[in-house]
């Protein structure tokens, strides 16, 4: 193995990262190793993190806060693209590695450090979404990562030695779901998941709120206001990023809002299965959806929607630091120059039903669409239109008469 002589880690105190810092040092020479954890919003999953991390071998704890720029600078910005993978999937831990790889590189220059170190497996997104974002920005910096070149081959191996190594674990082998949780979603896989057969498990594995059955029969009415195609307010009160999205995780949780059962595509080449749970971000993204309606021409809405589809695979991909992915954004932020206004929606046992959305630059003209008696629109009109319209339907119709004439 390459000599490293200072590593800093990305640091979740999860089960991966817990026994790759003594890892680390066995199999490089008692190297220093250096954690860091980002916190984008996982709460509870922070306390106790720096008394472990040094309890288990790291010479100290970075704790990065950075919930404020997570979602001013990653997740309003797809939100606004209205980007979603593969129809379902609203990329909460895809977004999320950009930033947390961006800051890696930050304190690894700070410290002096030669490599950076991850616990992604060799099978999933994320470690191409982390090593993405440190080419960004250390192009020539050695990374490590340990699931690519370790002796475990099982999440169970590694329960063996952290059990062998006294390293303090959250998880039995019975609720040893891979899970990933920040201000944005919590997800969830592994164990009777792998299997698309099998219905989750909904009353044992939720956190951020309950299933549609649980939720109450009275519905709740919540109104957001956006400028510019970002939320900032909740039923007329001005809200920061972070405390709106927490609002309406909260609110849409106890409405069980935002599950999500996928199989997906990832970019690896298989198949996976996964649970989502996203309730403030779908309500967002429905809300954005509706108010784009009335706000966005027909062009650029339709066209707008090809956008998403791309600018949702490159977040999912990783590619959040490109030159495309910049271009991309320049052209959203240019269509929610008029994306400003309020939409009341409805919340009940799962569903968002919409209830209500005004805007300052509303395309909507109830004079035009009206079906009573107006003096705007000439209805005789749309027949010349339709004449024009269907031309080449009527030219082939009529040339094939001709050739099947001449037979």
């Amino acid at each position: 193995m390459a000599k490293f002589k200072k590593v800093l880690l990305a640091y979740s105190g999860g089960l991966d990262t817990s026994i790759i810092i003594p890892w680390l040092k066995e199999h490089y020479d008692g190297c220093e190793v250096i954690a860091m954890a980002a916190d984008v919003g996982q709460e509870a999953e922070l306390e106790g993190l720096n008394e472990k991390a040094i309890a288990t071998g790291a010479s100290k704890l970075y704790i990065e806060d950075l919930q404020k720029e997570f979602v001013e600078d990653y997740i309003f910005p797809t939100l606004k693209a209205g980007a979603v993978y593969e129809n379902k999937y609203l990329l909460g831990t895809s977004f999320a590695r950009p930033i947390i790889g961006k800051r890696l590189v930050e304190i690894a220059k700070k410290e002096g450090c030669d490599a950076i170190a991850h616990g992604c497996t060799g099978k999933g997104n994320d470690q191409v979404r982390f090593e993405l974002a440190v080419k960004a920005f250390a192009p020539n910096m050695p990374i490590i990562a340990p699931w690519r070149t370790w002796e475990f081959k099982s999440r169970d191996d590694e329960i063996d030695y952290a059990i062998a190594h006294n390293i303090p674990l959250k998880i039995t082998r019975e609720t040893n779901y891979s899970k990933d949780k920040n201000l944005w979603h919590l997800s969830h896989e592994g164990l009777d998941l792998e299997d698309p057969a099998n219905e989750p498990k909904y009353d044992e594995i939720l956190e951020m709120g309950v299933s549609p059955e649980k939720a109450p029969d009275k519905a709740t009415y919540v109104t957001i206001h956006f400028e510019k195609g970002i939320p900032t307010a909740l039923d007329g009160v001005e809200m920061d990023g972070v405390s709106l999205i927490k609002k309406l995780n909260k609110l849409g949780g106890e409405n069980g809002i935002g599950l999500a059962d996928i199989v997906e595509n990832r970019l690896v080449g298989m198949k996976s299965r996964g649970v989502y749970e996203t309730p403030g971000g779908a309500i967002l993204y429905h809300a954005h959806e509706v108010l784009e309606t009335i706000c966005l021409d027909k062009e650029t809405q339709h066209y707008k929607q090809q956008i998403a589809l791309k600018f949702a695979d490159i977040v999912y991909n990783g590619q959040w630091f490109t030159p495309l992915r910049e271009a991309l954004s320049a052209f959203v932020d240019a269509t929610q120059e008029t994306v400003t206004g309020d939409v009341k929606l409805k919340l009940y046992k799962g569903n968002m039903i919409n209830a209500g959305v005004t805007s300052p630059y509303t395309l909507y003209s109830e004079e035009f669409a009206s079906f009573g008696e107006d003096d705007v629109y000439d209805q005789n009109d749309s027949a010349g239109f339709i004449n024009l319209f269907g031309l080449p339907i009527k030219v082939k119709a009529l040339l094939d008469e001709q050739r099947g004439q001449n037979k």
